[in-house]
């Protein structure tokens, strides 16, 4: 018995489990965001003081392999479904975690044996697990709401960004007073292979042509952005214009967020040294509330206006929060600092919500867990690009030079739309 709801209506009331399993995971893998806390203390901290690219590195290492490991991902789940692909990265994630946890015993006075056991465990590891996990839940919640793409996919990695609030704050209070990080390390390891693993025991596809409930019309704005009506194979998709553009806007726009988030506590304290680290660490929370936030408006305004339309604005937004973030005073306003932040974070986090919704759009749904994990190898590149440009350039230098790179996104974006619409012959404002 189903207590007296028809079959129909449980299908559509089970995808609110989906959503549900989708943001417990997302919470805990966004706690790669986090790492500016981790940096600071190995950066700062007695133990360790490590020189400041090494700090920087086994942040990129883990964005790279999250965006590898979401290729292999994403074909292995368009063949099993969401729920063993996530479960296995639940358990990779926490295996890095835990073995990071042995830094403080392995690299005791060697920073750069440090840095690889880092790299290798919380860096290749870790990012693998993140990688498994992520794609899952964005590719079985598209199915499950074809007809809110941008909301629902905002909603679900909304998660991903307000993990970072939470664990920045959870990572300042495991850090003890000495400043040793390995304890942290061990039982957020033990806490997300539980949660994460857990969390994807939710996550399935729904039925062979399933629709759901009194399905919208699409908007002509979403019709703009529907290039193909059909499925498209991989191997196909690399092959299109629309591809490399989507690939070279999140390239560039993730750079600027990326660096951004990975170094905001280290420079907020330097451009005013009366802020502490609980007031950085806070500023960081903040900067990861609007990333979350702007994960669901984002996603919800391209519903509306379309994918590509609101790239484009918020692009603009972003090329402009750089430069008013980046050439702050000396002894800068607590509240201006706040405000940078907070806005890089709002349209860092909209990538997330915008580019698996512009890629289902484009490809479909079918293939969308392997088309998007080859969109998502631009997420890698700006890994490396963002904090490796930190860790070699002077703070004053690389926040206005990503702020270009985010404009020339922008010129992108809108080469993006004029194709499109010369594509569909759909005029719109």
């Amino acid at each position: 018995m189903n207590g007296g709801l028809n079959l129909q209506e449980t299908k559509a009331f089970n995808r609110y489990f989906v959503m549900l399993g989708a943001i417990i995971a997302q919470l805990c893998l966004g706690s790669i965001y986090a790492w500016t806390i981790f940096q600071t203390a190995l950066f700062e901290n007695a133990p360790y003081q490590w020189e400041k690219l090494l700090t920087q590195l086994p942040f990129s290492v883990g964005l790279a392999s999250f965006a590898f490991f979401m290729i292999l991902a994403g074909k292995w789940q368009d063949r099993v479904g969401p729920t063993k692909v996530a479960t296995v990265g639940g358990l990779l994630l926490g295996i890095g975690y835990i073995l990071a946890g042995l830094v403080d015993i392995i690299a005791t006075g060697n920073e750069l044996l440090g840095f690889f056991w880092l790299a290798l465990t919380y860096g290749v590891i870790g990012g693998a697990g993140i990688g498994f996990a992520y794609v899952c839940p964005i590719a079985a919640l598209v199915k499950w709401f074809p007809d809110l793409k941008g909301l629902i996919t905002g909603i679900a990695v909304a998660g991903f960004g307000a993990g970072a609030l939470i664990f920045t704050q959870v990572e300042t209070l495991l850090i003890p007073e000495d400043g040793a990080v390995g304890m942290a390390f061990l039982i957020l390891g033990v806490l997300y292979l539980v949660l994460v693993a857990g969390s994807a025991q939710l996550l399935r596809n729904p039925p062979s042509g399933w629709i759901p409930p009194r399905p919208k019309e699409k908007s002509p704005a979403q019709t703009v952005t529907t290039i193909e009506k059909k499925d498209v194979e991989p191997t196909e998709m690399i092959k299109t214009t629309e591809f490399w553009l989507l690939w070279g806007m999140f390239v560039l726009a993730a750079a600027a967020g990326l660096m951004t988030i990975g170094n905001v506590k280290s420079f907020v304290q330097i451009k005013n040294p009366a802020i502490d680290a609980v007031m950085a660490a806070s500023i960081a929370g903040i900067l990861a509330i609007f990333n979350a936030a702007g994960r669901i408006i984002w996603g919800a305004i391209s519903d509306r206006i379309g994918r590509t339309v609101t790239m484009i604005l918020m692009f603009a937004t972003l090329g402009v929060s750089m430069f008013f973030f980046g050439l702050q005073p000396a002894n800068a306003d607590i509240l201006m600092l706040t405000i940078g932040a907070s806005l890089i974070g709002f349209c860092f986090g909209g990538n997330f919500a915008l580019f698996p919704s512009a890629t289902a759009d484009y490809f479909g749904t079918k293939n969308l867990g392997s088309n998007y994990g080859l969109v998502f190898t631009a997420y890698g590149v700006a890994g490396i690009l963002g904090p490796f440009m930190a860790g070699v350039m002077d703070y004053k230098d690389v926040f206005p030079l990503l702020g270009i790179l985010a404009f020339i996104a922008l010129a992108l974006a809108i080469v993006t739309e004029l194709l499109a619409r010369r594509k569909s012959n759909v005029e719109t404002l």
